[in-house]
């Protein structure tokens, strides 16, 4: 495991927002929330670095939330804009959505000026199954490279097609990598998911061994679970071309978690506060013919979820105070934890200075 300091220490965290998460591949959203209709423009931050993402004539850019003229942010963290153009609240130098300067306001005519190298500036944009993903410092490896061969992994479920059925919102006392370290491991499933049992061998499945930033696998289901629900039943309908019979659960890094079933898809999409705090947005996505259904209720697999969900919040904020004991000491990983080590190794080597994307030696 890594050290405790990794999960406490305020200054990890601080190296983390700037190069783990600002500096990789960062899911702001799915594009459906990012931008949603009549919405032009939303302000993000992405580790420690302010964002605005807009939707231009060719589609969604990411740009610096950063005046070119004195730094004044043009719109405030969260906030949203549905104009053609954004306007800085400071001097009122304005933009197009696709960063072009517009106006700046007495600057006509004034010696040395050209508009035309004032403009915000760009970073790197990705949508990738119906997610956005900035990279905020603009240094990172391509997509493509980052994500490797797990396209081809989540392609069958059809992610961008389906529709949101239900999403929760979690603070919790935790780092986010105990969150993501939770998540790829049901070694803790026999003990804290007596639910999750019922319709899931813990000891089933395979983790994958495939180029990219990422790590996951599948888990079967029971015999007769067509699904995770508490009693193993889908009220749903399958996802067309989805593998029927297990669960698919991957982590892109730093911060998506896709658990891709043969009827919904579960995201996890995480955000670091603190190193010691990190809120969660989990979302549920149905095909759109699972809304045609007669008293269709996504609560089979919201619920489902949600128990889980916080069966596993309580033993990460455990795992948190552990670690910050002064007797903690990094303990070895058991076979089941191959995915953790995995993991760990990724973020260990990122310490070091080598790229997430890139395999190791």
């Amino acid at each position: 495991m890594l050290p405790s300091s990794a999960y406490t220490d305020p200054g990890v965290f601080a190296w983390e927002q700037r190069n783990a998460i600002a500096a990789s591949w960062t899911c702001v959203g799915r594009e459906a929330d990012v931008l949603p209709r009549g919405v032009t423009q939303r302000a993000v931050t992405v580790g420690d670095v302010p964002l605005v993402v807009t939707r231009a004539d060719d589609g969604p850019l990411a740009f610096a939330n950063t005046c070119p003229h004195r730094g004044h942010e043009l719109l405030p963290d969260g906030c949203t804009g549905a104009s053609r153009s954004m306007v800085c609240p400071y001097h009122a130098w304005s933009f197009g959505l696709d960063g072009r300067l517009l106006g700046a306001p007495r600057m006509r005519g004034v010696e040395g000026f050209d508009p035309r190298g004032v403009g915000l500036v760009p970073v790197p944009l990705a949508v990738w199954h119906g997610f956005v993903l900035v990279n905020a410092t603009g240094g990172a490896a391509p997509f493509d490279e980052h994500v490797g061969e797990l396209d081809a992994v989540v392609a069958p479920y059809h992610p961008a097609s389906l529709r949101l059925g239900g999403r929760h919102e979690y603070t919790l006392a935790a780092n986010w990598k105990v969150i993501v370290e939770n998540y790829h491991e049901c070694y803790h499933c026999p003990l804290i998911h007596p639910e999750l049992c019922q319709v899931s061998p813990p000891d089933s499945g395979d983790n994958f061994d495939l180029p990219g930033a990422w790590v996951g696998g599948v888990m079967s289901l029971r015999d007769g679970a067509e699904t995770m629900s508490l009693d193993g039943r889908s009220l749903g309908v399958p996802i067309p071309g989805a593998p029927a019979g297990e669960v698919l659960y991957v982590g892109v890094f730093p911060n998506l978690l896709v658990s891709a079933h043969p009827d919904y898809v579960m995201t996890h999409r995480i955000v670091p506060l603190a190193a010691d705090r990190t809120w969660v947005e989990c979302s549920w996505l149905f095909p759109a013919a699972a809304f045609d259904r007669p008293g269709f209720d996504p609560a089979y697999a919201v619920g489902f979820w949600d128990l889980t969900n916080r069966e596993d919040w309580a033993a990460c904020e455990s795992v948190q105070r552990g670690l910050a004991s002064p007797h903690y000491r990094p303990g070895p990983l058991a076979p089941g934890e191959d995915a953790v080590h995995r993991w760990v190794t990724m973020v260990g080597r990122l310490y070091q200075g080598t790229p997430p994307h890139e395999p190791a030696a």
